[in-house]
Formats: structure tokens, C-alpha cells, sequence
């Protein structure tokens, strides 16, 4: 009852009284870091993070093989409370040769380690991912705004939940639609996604633990502890996508 209060009162006063602060300026990335796996911080390998036409375009077309060079442009400060908001849409292209479960997969990532912190060879960030997938034109059902966890816990309908990705009650989005995702992170107690205006999952205790992370920093990744503010990043993984606003609100504690 309590954590029903405190989300009641955050939606009355925390999200309607701040102005929206756009962290991407339409012109350019001067103030992101990129991270890609099998490259030094900063190395834009490939032109894989690129604006043109007032958008942020995730393109691998001076790729050879993908060689699992998974990679993050992630705003230059990190965040604790706040209401994200990203509009995004995937285009037809995928690389052939990315792992298959990322054709029409991206995200963003939240309370996300320093990419200063990753090694050359760190496939993912330790972060909680609200992951975006578009649907596969089979008539099957294919949630967007979901949670994964890279080297993450997370609490779900009262408990530490198992699974890397926990999957949300959105509807399937396909083609190429732009679609709004919005996140409301406060520290280390919940994180809600929302998608086209609908709450779609929330969890609670976003905290270090679990796997699929690999050649990180050891002092880095201390299970059990809660992350109560980290990096917002936007993901490539082998899906060609597009962010065309990347904005957000910083919100009071209570």
C-alpha cells in the first residue's frame, strides 16, 4: 500500500512540474560517448553512431563481419530520478551476420556503469535494459518495452526474478512506425516503462547480479548492490535503428 501512495503521488506532482531537457540537440553527438565491444571508449568504429537529417541513425554499413561488436552512445552524465522519453523506429536492414536474436532488437539502457569503467573486450554495460523489439510480420505476438538485465537483478511481483528478459504487456509494433518509450526511474526503488502511453512493466531494486555480461572489470560488478542512478545509453546490436528524440525530466525525491 505504501509503494501505491508514493507511485500516486509521483504521478500528481514528480513528472508534470519539470521541463523536458533534450539530451540529443538534432545537429550532433558532441555530447555522447560511444563504447563498442572490441574497441577503446570513444571509438566510433565504423561510423556506427551517425545524425543526419535531425535523427541519431545506428548503421553498420562499413562493417565487414559484426564480430559481436555490440555496441552503446551514451549521454555524457550519469542520472538518478527521472522521466525518460526516446521515439524510435527500426528500418528494414539488418546485418547478416549479428546474432540472430537482435534482427528488429535494440534498447536503452538505464542506470548503466560509466562506459569509462568497460574494457576494450566488454561485450555489454552493467545495466538494466528496457529493451525495444519490433514484430517479425508473423502474426505473432513480439512486446516492445521489455527488461533485460546484463549483469543485473531486478525484483518482479515481489521477488529477485531469474530471467534475463522479462517481457512486457505492450502490443506488437511492425514496420517501420516511429514509437515513444518513455521511462520513470526513481534510484534504486521502481522503474516504470511506458510505451505510446501505456504502462506497460515496472520492477523494483534494479541492483548488480546475474550474468551475461562478459570481461568486465571484477572490483566493477558487485553482486547485490542497488543502483540508484547510472548512464543512459542508446544500443546497436545489428539492427539498423533510429532515435529521433532523446529527452528528459529529472525529477524530485520524496
Amino acid at each position: 500500500m505504501a509503494l501505491f501512495v508514493f507511485i500516486c503521488s509521483f504521478s500528481r506532482h514528480g513528472s508534470d512540474d519539470k521541463k523536458w531537457i533534450e539530451l540529443f540537440n538534432g545537429k550532433n553527438i558532441k555530447n555522447w560517448i560511444v563504447k563498442i565491444n572490441h574497441h577503446e571508449v570513444g571509438v566510433n568504429f565504423g561510423n556506427t553512431f551517425r545524425v543526419e537529417d535531425g535523427i541519431i541513425k545506428v548503421r553498420y554499413d562499413q562493417y565487414g563481419d559484426f564480430n559481436d561488436q555490440f555496441g552503446h552512445l551514451y549521454f555524457k552524465r550519469p542520472f538518478s530520478y527521472y522521466h525518460l522519453l526516446v521515439e524510435y523506429r527500426f528500418t528494414g536492414k539488418f546485418h547478416p551476420s549479428a546474432p540472430g536474436y537482435t534482427l528488429r532488437n535494440s534498447g536503452v539502457m538505464l542506470h548503466s556503469q560509466d562506459p569509462r569503467t568497460m574494457y576494450k573486450d566488454q561485450d555489454w554495460p552493467i545495466s538494466v535494459e528496457m529493451q525495444f523489439l519490433g514484430g517479425l510480420g508473423d502474426g505473432k505476438p513480439r512486446p516492445t518495452g521489455n527488461m533485460c538485465s546484463p549483469g543485473t537483478d531486478v525484483v518482479y511481483e515481489g521477488k529477485i526474478d531469474p530471467r534475463h528478459c522479462i517481457d512486457s504487456k505492450s502490443k506488437t509494433y511492425e514496420g517501420d512506425q516511429w514509437v515513444t518509450a518513455e521511462a520513470i526511474v526513481l534510484g534504486d526503488s521502481l522503474i516504470k516503462h511506458i510505451i505510446n502511453g501505456d504502462t506497460v512493466l515496472q520492477y523494483t531494486k534494479p541492483q548488480i547480479g546475474g550474468g551475461v555480461v562478459n570481461n568486465y572489470d571484477p572490483k566493477i560488478k558487485i553482486d547485490g548492490k542497488l543502483l540508484n542512478k547510472g548512464f543512459i545509453a542508446l544500443q546497436s546490436e545489428g539492427q539498423e535503428i533510429d532515435f529521433r528524440r532523446v529527452a528528459i525530466r529529472v525529477l524530485k525525491r520524496y
